[in-house]
């Protein structure tokens, strides 16, 4: 599929980061996080405030090579969620000046560094706010179809197609990922080497088959909802498999 453009992508960021930011205040930050075990929302916000900014730089200022995100900072409180708002709005901010040349570092394959860093920023946001949303003691909130199943093709065919994945199993096995509303279909080959995903028709049968509102599977392959949240068939083990050893 065809990522979402990013005059739909980097308004989905600025809502969801301001999203985030409203429920890290309500809950404080010395909620607990329980979709990150050991995670305070103080956490949250000074790992996704330094995402944002790491973003910002290589986006604001065309870096063409790597380098690595800073550290939160030492500020708790009220003072920390406005350190995470400052650094959401110039986030939102230079991906909204960006020219469609831009010319800088990404890390998972794109159309171009200005749609990268637009479907990646969007995509790590709604996953962190979920989890703030769990730190008020919610379900996470549902992004709309076509922006989960966005989001649901980066993870299975972008990011888990790096060596870094360690989806694997001994044997070739095929697990199949249905979004039951938007009509989109992956197939994920597992094997011992990094899982290869594509998009498919329902093709040869598969081994185990996730199905679902884009919505809940979005979250549940992000880790955000039980297997419970959807439906699945056949050897349930690959998709525990999944659970296990997907987080990134």
């Amino acid at each position: 599929m065809e990522p979402l453009p990013t005059d739909v992508l980097v308004p989905a960021l600025d809502r969801e980061g301001r999203l985030l930011a409203t429920a890290a205040a309500r809950v404080g930050t010395g909620a607990t996080v329980p979709t990150c075990p050991g995670w305070h929302v103080r956490d949250l916000l000074r790992h996704t405030g330094a995402v944002h900014r790491w973003a910002t730089a290589f986006v604001a200022e065309g870096h063409t090579g790597f380098r690595r995100a800073g550290a939160g900072p030492a500020l708790d409180g009220d003072e920390l969620v406005e350190w995470f708002r400052e650094g959401h709005r110039s986030l939102v901010a230079a991906l909204t000046a960006a020219p469609e040349d831009l010319d800088c570092w990404t890390f998972l394959p794109s159309a171009s560094p200005l749609a990268f860093w637009a479907r990646r920023q969007a995509h790590e946001t709604t996953v962190h706010r979920m989890d703030a949303d769990t730190a008020l003691g919610a379900e996470p909130g549902a992004p709309a179809p076509e922006f989960a199943a966005d989001g649901i093709d980066e993870l299975l065919c972008a990011f888990h197609a790096r060596s870094r994945s360690r989806v694997r199993t001994e044997v070739p096995k095929v697990l199949r990922v249905r979004a039951t509303d938007t009509g989109d279909v992956w197939t994920v080959r597992l094997s011992a080497g990094p899982p290869r995903a594509e998009r498919t028709s329902d093709g040869a049968p598969a081994d185990c088959e996730l199905s679902g509102d884009a919505a809940l599977l979005y979250a549940t392959l992000w880790n955000r909802r039980p297997l419970s949240a959807v439906s699945v068939t056949g050897d349930a083990s690959l998709a525990r498999l999944w659970q296990e050893t997907s987080a990134i």
